[in-house]
């Protein structure tokens, strides 16, 4: 098997001599240079021939989002960001996931003395990256703060929608949650791979473009319409039913799969808390996590989905559920949100038809 021919870039000398080192411990992975700025290593991506590069933000001269940049429109590689740990890094990061970057590694605070913590990740995404699909997609437009405005819903769910994602979620989710409608009936529980501090970030980055409401979830949260809450880096989601109401509950139970939060967590809770009433959807990304919990929703009677092969940018998670036969359905990224619109529709449908033949039934007993 020929090693993945990798290009790291970064301005610090420690980490052009830490990341090859690490990598340097998997035989399928070669480094074949490395670049100190990005106008250099643009002529390194000519000259070596990569299929992967892991890209530093924060360089003197040509940054690293205008290395990315030019790498999107003159060679469409796959790139990995390392990025620094903390909030300015979070919102980089993010823009470098929404302008094309396939996924990203924080640094930890102590370079040196951490570095190995995240070896097995980083390795693990180069990987992923060279084997990936290229998927565009493009977010549809943000609504109109008016229509933003307008939502003050306090309803509650009449579905729960849990959806397990990781690598290219950030994307596929920009994409797909624009398209919800405010009136939304479904709350919808997110648990993305993505570490500590990144994910609040990218709740407000969700909530500037959607409709329906997006926060990164506190324990006691409320399941309301229209709400779409993401579990936090480091931490469990899980759902509880109570007599005031549905809540969402975070914990700091051990990593699930090598993960927490673990999809297999949520996915499992829903299926124990709403039976035929949750609705799970496995997404892009890495790895299992989420496949047996999917098989628990279905086994509950809730209706499960996963993601289509060409849509993803990693068919991993979705691909393990498949194979297990834990999901009902495989849709397509762009069909995804109207799918849950109308899954949910079905479901109010099916509800008040219900009340009806109740009603009549009621009405017929007292005329008997």
């Amino acid at each position: 098997m020929t090693p993945v021919r990798v290009l790291v870039v970064d301005d610090s000398a420690l980490m052009r001599k830490l990341i090859p080192q690490i990598l340097a411990t998997d035989s399928s992975i070669q480094v074949v240079g490395t670049a100190m700025d990005g106008n250099f290593g643009l002529r390194k991506i000519q000259e070596l021939k990569p299929q992967v590069i892991t890209l530093d933000l924060e360089m003197p001269g040509m940054g690293g989002l205008d290395m990315l940049k030019e790498i999107m429109l003159r060679h469409s590689l796959p790139v990995i960001v390392v990025s620094s740990h903390s909030t300015q890094g979070a919102a980089v990061s993010l823009q470098a996931l929404s302008m094309g970057a396939f996924d990203f590694v924080a640094k930890p605070s102590d370079v040196s003395a951490s570095m190995p913590e995240i070896a097995r990740e980083l390795i693990a995404k180069i990987k992923a990256a060279a084997q990936s699909r290229h998927v565009g997609v493009t977010a549809p437009a943000p609504p109109r703060p008016s229509a933003k405005a307008a939502l003050d819903s306090k309803a509650q769910a009449t579905r729960v929608v849990a959806i397990g994602i990781s690598t290219g979620g950030p994307q596929a989710l920009q994409y797909m949650l624009p398209q919800l409608p405010k009136n939304f009936p479904g709350t919808i529980l997110i648990v993305q791979h993505m570490p500590e501090g990144f994910t609040e970030m990218f709740s407000r980055r969700l909530e500037e473009m959607c409709a329906i409401t997006v926060k990164e979830v506190q324990s006691g949260d409320l399941l309301l319409a229209g709400r779409a809450l993401i579990c936090p880096g480091n931490r469990h989601l899980k759902v509880r039913r109570l007599a005031l109401g549905d809540v969402a509950v975070l914990s700091d139970e051990a990593r699930v799969n090598g993960h927490r939060p673990s999809v297999d967590i949520l996915f499992r809770s829903a299926a124990e808390e709403f039976g035929s009433k949750g609705i799970g959807v496995l997404m892009t990304g890495m790895g299992e996590d989420g496949a047996h919990g999917l098989g628990l929703m279905k086994a509950a009677g809730g209706m499960t989905i996963a993601q289509s092969e060409d849509s993803c940018v990693v068919f991993g998670m979705p691909k393990a559920a498949i194979e297990r036969g834990h999901a009902v359905r495989v849709v397509a990224l762009d069909a995804l949100a109207n799918t849950l619109m109308a899954q949910c529709a079905q479901d109010r449908k099916a509800g008040n038809q219900t009340d009806s033949e109740t009603s009549s039934k009621a009405a017929r007993a007292g005329k008997d």
